[in-house]
C-alpha cells in the first residue's frame, strides 16, 4: 500500500508517499480500506516537532493521522460489531499512532462507528477529530444544559463549526466568533449571535456566560474569563495553555480546565447517529488527492480554514 511517512520534524517536504506492507488486523481490530482521512491542526504541530511528536519519535516509520472514513476489509479476532464490506468511520488510536495518512489503516473496533449512508466519506473523515473534540468538551465536561449561555470561539473553524451545531441541538444560546466573512455561515449553523473578532473586542458586547470554549489559549483565556459568571466554565483546548489556568479561574469562581479528545467509539455512534438525522452536518471546505499533502497541511497552517480539510487516498 501507499502511505504518508514522516521522515523527520520540519516542513511539509518532510512528508513523503512511500510503499509500505498492508496491515493486518490484530485481536480486537479491523482493517479499513481508507477512502477520506482529514487535516488538523495538531497533525501540523506533530510535523513540526511540537503536540504528539514526543510520543512518536521513536516510531519507524512514523504515518501521522488519526481521522479516517472507509470499508472495512479485514476483522481481527473477537470484533462483534463490524464486518467485512461494512463502511465506518473514526478517531484512530489518538493521542496514540493512528497512522491515518495510508491507503489501508488497522483500527481497534472500538474506536470506529458505522457510517451513517446518506452522508459521504469526506462528510465522516470529517467528523471525527474535530467533531468528538466538540462532543466531549461540551457533553462529557462541560455537560450543557439547555438555555446555558455559550461562547464559542474561532466558531468557523474545524471544532467550532460542530460545537455550534451541538450546542444548539442541547438547547443553549450560542454565541460564536469569527471574521466577519464568516458572519453568514456561522449564523446558518444555528448560532444566536455573531461577533467579528477584527472590529469587536467580545468581552465589551456579551456576558454572564455559562460557558466559554476557547480554541486559541494565551491572552484570549484571561480576556473570555472576564466574561463567565460565577459557577461557570472556561475549556480550552489548545496543549501548554495559560499558566495557571485553574488558579486564575478559581478566583473568579470559575472552573477552567484544558482537556484533550480521546478516541471513543460510543461517542462517535452518538455523533453517527446525529449525522444520520441532519441534526449536524460537516462542512468540508477543500479536498486533496494523496499526492497534494503538502498542499492540504499548508492550508491547514493558515488557521483560516472553514470547517474541515479532507484528503483522499
Amino acid at each position: 500500500m501507499k502511505a504518508i511517512t514522516l521522515n523527520g520534524s520540519g516542513g511539509t517536504e518532510q512528508l513523503r508517499i512511500t510503499e509500505l506492507p498492508q496491515p493486518v488486523a490484530q485481536e480486537g481490530e479491523v482493517v479499513v480500506q481508507v477512502k477520506a482521512f482529514s487535516i488538523n491542526p495538531v497533525d501540523i504541530k506533530t510535523r513540526n516537532g511540537k503536540a504528539l511528536m514526543g510520543r512518536l519519535k521513536d516510531e519507524k516509520p512514523i504515518i501521522l493521522g488519526w481521522d479516517i472514513s472507509g470499508i472495512v476489509t479485514a476483522v481481527g479476532a473477537n470484533v462483534t460489531g463490524f464486518k467485512e464490506g461494512d463502511a465506518v468511520f473514526g478517531m484512530v488510536n489518538f493521542p496514540g499512532h493512528g497512522k491515518a495518512y495510508a491507503e489501508y489503516v488497522a483500527s481497534p473496533a472500538a474506536h470506529l462507528a458505522l457510517k451513517p449512508d446518506n452522508i459521504s466519506y469526506e462528510e465522516a473523515a470529517a467528523a471525527t477529530l474535530a467533531a468528538l473534540t466538540a462532543w466531549q468538551a461540551l457533553v462529557t465536561h462541560a455537560k450543557i444544559r439547555s438555555g446555558d449561555k455559550i461562547l464559542i470561539h474561532a466558531a468557523a473553524g474545524g471544532v467550532g463549526h460542530y460545537a455550534v451545531q451541538i450546542a444548539k441541538y442541547l438547547g443553549a444560546h450560542v454565541t460564536g466568533t469569527s471574521s466577519a466573512a464568516n458572519k453568514e455561515f456561522i449564523l446558518g449553523l444555528g448560532a444566536d449571535v455573531h461577533i467579528d473578532y477584527k472590529s469587536q473586542r467580545f468581552e465589551e458586547v456579551t456576558g454572564g456566560l455559562d460557558l466559554v470554549l476557547d480554541a486559541f489559549g494565551g491572552d484570549m483565556i484571561e480576556r473570555s474569563l472576564e466574561v463567565i459568571k460565577p459557577g461557570g466554565q472556561l475549556i480550552t483546548l489548545p496543549s501548554g495553555a495559560v499558566e495557571g489556568l485553574t488558579e486564575k479561574s478559581a478566583a473568579k469562581g470559575i472552573k477552567g480546565y484544558h482537556f484533550m479528545v480521546s478516541s471513543n467509539g460510543e461517542d462517535m455512534v452518538k455523533l453517527a447517529e446525529l449525522l444520520e438525522k441532519g441534526i449536524i452536518k460537516s462542512h468540508v471546505s477543500q479536498v486533496f488527492p494523496f499526492a497534494e499533502i503538502a498542499k492540504a497541511h499548508q492550508q491547514v497552517e493558515t488557521g483560516r480554514t472553514v470547517g474541515k480539510v479532507i484528503v483522499r487516498p
